[in-house]
Order: structure tokens, then sequence, then C-alpha cells
């Protein structure tokens, strides 16, 4: 099996210790950073925007991943991307146009990422499915860290693995919402690649490099 890939991310870090937090996670081996930008909008918080994304762009060669939960996600594509982002994540609730969007972060020669909502039926990425380099499945209702994970998620993530399997085998599949050392290994089971975990690993109690490690651990474990 394929190591499973963590994505910490950074709305859980301590803001004070970003850099600090960021050398740490690099540290643990991840190959990538997820980084929610949000609008009070579409989800009932607010985040980090550009400043932030380039910040950590200056500090860390890992892949940036950007989350755009907002209502207007065709606004900040080329932003995102600008302030660098290497993979940008749309949410399909926002937009009539999903193929649109996807083909203009490909454009840039990024990689697209559509994201549903819990609630959210596949059948919505049925016509895009060939476009995708990923695919979010949300295991929570975004807007907050700190969530229990939803279990009829996880039937989502299998129904999509099989899914891409049939049409796009390379896609991958990531998960975030409620990842901890007790959820991570069924996301993985189900047939995520990609977990994003941020409480669990920004406020581990013995720091960021053991709160990686122990996912990792948990992930991976027969």
């Amino acid at each position: 099996m394929t190591p499973t890939r963590i994505a910490p991310s950074l709305l859980a870090a301590d803001f004070l210790r970003l850099g600090e937090h960021v050398a740490a996670a690099q540290s643990a081996g991840v190959d990538r950073l997820h980084l929610d930008v949000m609008d009070g909008h579409f989800v009932p918080n607010l985040s980090f925007g550009m400043p932030i994304i380039s910040a950590v762009r200056r500090i860390t060669p890992l892949l940036l991943e950007v989350h755009l939960m907002v209502s207007n996600p065709q606004d900040l594509i080329e932003p995102v991307i600008k302030a660098g982002a290497d993979i940008v994540q749309v949410q399909v609730e926002t937009t009539a146009h999903l193929d649109k969007l996807l083909m203009q972060i490909k454009s840039h020669g990024k990689r697209a990422v559509a994201v549903l909502n819990p609630a959210t039926p596949l059948t919505v990425i049925d016509e895009v499915a060939g476009l995708l380099d990923g695919l979010l499945i949300m295991t929570v209702n975004p807007g907050f860290g700190g969530q229990k994970l939803i279990p009829y998620t996880l039937d989502k993530v299998r129904r999509a693995r099989a899914l891409l399997d049939e049409r796009n085998p390379a896609c991958d599949i990531e998960v975030d919402g409620g990842i901890d050392a007790s959820t991570i290994r069924q996301a993985v089971l189900a047939g995520a690649g990609v977990c994003v975990a941020g409480t669990s690993i920004f406020n581990a109690p013995d720091g960021v490099l053991a709160g990686v490690r122990a996912l990792q651990v948990a992930a991976d474990t027969d």
C-alpha cells in the first residue's frame, strides 16, 4: 500500500509560531501543507488570505494546497496561484461552471481539485471526473476546526474511489475533517490517499513533529 500522505492544516497552527510549525511539519516528512481561505459567507468563519500564503511559500518548498471556501472562487484562483499555490481546491457548491474553474486552474499548470461537502452527492462530478487531479471529500461541514468526523462520509469515499478507479485512476482522494489517530485508518481503508489534519497535529501534546508521526503510524498500521 502506498504510504498515506498527511496534509497539515495551517488553520490550526499558532500564527505567532507559524514558521516554527511549518518547519516542524516539514521535518516530519510531509509533502504538502493545507491552507483554508474562508470568506465568512460560504462558511461562517474568516481565515487568512494572500499575505499568509505568500509568507508560507517563502519559507518552504513543500506543495501548498489552497482550499477556497469562498462564494467567488473564480475571482481568487489567479491570486492564490500568484501567491504560491501548487494545488487549488474549489467547492462544487459555489459554481454552476465547475468544468470552467477546473480548466482555469489547469491552464496555469496547477493541480485542480473539486471539493464536496458531506451532503453533496458524487453525481456532481460525473461529467468532470476525467479533468480532476484530486477529489477532496469533506468529512465534516466546513468552516471550523476540531469537529468530529461524520461517519457516513466514509461510504462516499469508498464510492468515489470505485468511480475514479474506472474513470480516472490517477486521481487522488483526500479527506478533511475530524482526522486524528482514531479515525485516519478508517479513511485510508475507505480509499483516501491524502488526509488533512489540523488540531491533531498542531495541538498535539508532544508537539507538531510527534503529532504528524502519530498520524503516519496510525494510518499505515495493518
